[in-house]
């Protein structure tokens, strides 16, 4: 195979940027994983991660006389972060938390809960006159870009944001609770 390579070297650069593409899009992932406390899954990845990049490395460093295969390594490292997010955000693996104020007390969180999203609201004001209801929502990532366009329905003044969440702690039997692995044993109970 690699003598076949050596008579087509423009093949090998391909195959390069395609290992570091593959690669680099593991490691986005892995990443990610790591950050949301999964720790067997980012170590999975790694391992496959961690493979591929010693093929496609070794095979840069045995040709170091052949430009355009450093070209192609640095070619598939900046796609594959590309690649790597987009994949993720395709999965929508994890949770997030929607900080909702509205300026019109007790109407927006009784109208989402009523589709049936899980709201924790408090009652407050901004001075004189100036009534507002915070809300916390926790809610999966894939299900954040259809609450958003809710609330803008519901009340095109409120104001939002949305941050990541590492873990979450749903207290003892409030929920129904389901593991993306199937197993608590060796997954703690997260939402």
């Amino acid at each position: 195979m690699y003598d076949s390579l050596s008579q087509m070297p423009y093949l090998l650069a391909v195959i390069i940027f395609l290992a570091r593409v593959t690669d680099v899009s593991l490691g986005t992932i892995r990443t990610i994983h790591v950050f949301r406390g999964n720790k067997f899954l980012a170590a999975f990845i790694g391992f496959f991660e961690i493979i591929i990049w010693l093929i496609a490395a070794g095979q840069v460093f045995k040709h170091l006389d052949q430009w355009y295969l450093a070209l192609a390594y640095a070619g598939g490292f900046s796609v594959g972060n590309y690649v790597g997010m987009l994949i993720e955000n395709h999965f929508a693996i994890g949770n997030e938390l929607i900080r909702c104020l509205s300026f019109n007390r007790d109407i927006l969180a009784e109208k989402l809960r009523a589709k049936g999203f899980q709201v924790v609201s408090v009652d407050g004001d901004m001075g004189h006159d100036k009534l507002i209801e915070l809300m916390f929502i926790i809610e999966k990532r894939r299900n954040v870009p259809s609450l958003i366009k809710l609330i803008e329905e519901l009340d095109s003044t409120a104001v939002y944001s949305v941050s990541d969440v590492k873990s979450v702690y749903e207290g003892p039997d409030l929920l129904p609770r389901h593991t993306f692995y199937g197993n608590n044993f060796f997954f703690p109970r997260k939402r």
